[in-house]
C-alpha cells in the first residue's frame, strides 16, 4: 500500500482528493494536514511515502514545507507531490528545487491524480518532463541569460556513464526506457540513477533536472 498524507489549507479540495485517492486499491490516506507546519509534524509521525502537497498556505506554505520534509535523513524515503494551479509556475520550480518530485495541476482528472502519486511512489518517472522542461526555459535560464553556471564539484565527479544517465533522466526518461536506451536492465539503470542523485546530492529525479538545464550539460531544444 502507498501511504499518503494529503495537504491543502482548502478543506474542500483536501477532503476531493482524499476520496479521490481513497478509489484507489493501492492507495492508503493516511492524514490530512491544513497547512505546511502541520505537514512537515504530520509527515514526521506518520512517515508516508506520499505527501500531496499545495503550495500557498497559512503559516508555513508549501515550498518551506518541502524543504523540510525533504532535507530530514528520517524521511528519505517520502515524496512530495505539488498539487497546484498552472498560474504558479515560479512556485512550482522553487518547490522542485527544495526537493519535490513532480507536480500535477488541481484541475486534472481524479485517474491523473492517482497515477500521478503511484508513479511518484514508485520513484521511476518525473511527472510532466515536458512541462518541468518549459518551466526551467521560463523561469531558471532566463535568471543567468542562459549562460550555464558553474559546474558544481558533484558534476565533474560523474563518470561519462553517469553523466549519460543524468542527461536522459533530465530528458523525462524512466528506468526502464533509460535501460533500453543503454542496452542495460533496468536494475542496472536504477542502480546508476541512485549513484548519480547520491554524487550530486539531489534529493530526487526533479533536482536532477534543474542540475542538467542549469550548468548547461543539457539546453531546452536537445533532441
Amino acid at each position: 500500500m502507498i501511504r499518503v498524507l494529503v495537504v491543502d489549507d482548502q478543506v474542500l479540495i483536501r477532503r476531493a482528493v482524499v476520496q479521490i485517492l481513497g478509489t484507489a486499491p493501492d492507495v492508503d490516506v493516511v492524514g490530512e494536514a491544513p497547512d505546511g507546519l502541520a505537514a512537515v509534524a504530520a509527515a514526521s509521525r506518520l512517515r508516508p511515502d506520499v505527501v500531496v502537497m499545495d503550495i500557498r498556505m497559512p503559516r508555513m506554505d508549501g515550498i518551506e514545507a518541502t524543504a523540510a520534509i525533504c532535507s530530514d535523513a528520517d524521511l528519505a524515503e517520502t515524496r512530495v507531490l505539488i498539487l497546484t494551479t498552472f498560474e504558479e509556475d515560479e512556485y512550482i520550480v522553487a518547490a522542485l528545487r527544495a526537493g519535490a518530485s513532480g507536480f500535477i495541476g488541481k484541475g486534472a482528472e481524479p485517474e491523473a491524480i492517482v497515477h500521478a502519486v503511484q508513479a511518484i511512489a514508485a520513484g521511476d518517472a518525473l511527472l510532466s518532463a515536458a512541462a518541468t522542461r518549459s518551466l526551467i526555459t521560463r523561469y531558471v535560464l532566463p535568471r543567468t541569460g542562459g549562460a550555464p553556471v558553474e559546474v558544481p564539484a558533484q558534476l565533474r565527479d560523474l563518470t561519462d556513464r553517469e553523466r549519460e544517465v543524468l542527461l536522459l533522466v533530465a530528458r523525462g526518461l524512466s528506468n526502464h526506457e533509460i535501460a533500453e536506451s543503454l542496452h542495460i536492465s533496468p536494475h542496472t539503470a536504477k542502480t546508476h540513477v541512485n549513484r548519480v542523485m547520491a554524487k550530486v546530492e539531489a534529493h530526487d529525479r526533479a533536482q536532477l533536472v534543474i542540475l542538467a538545464y542549469e550548468s548547461g550539460l543539457l539546453v531546452p531544444g536537445d533532441a
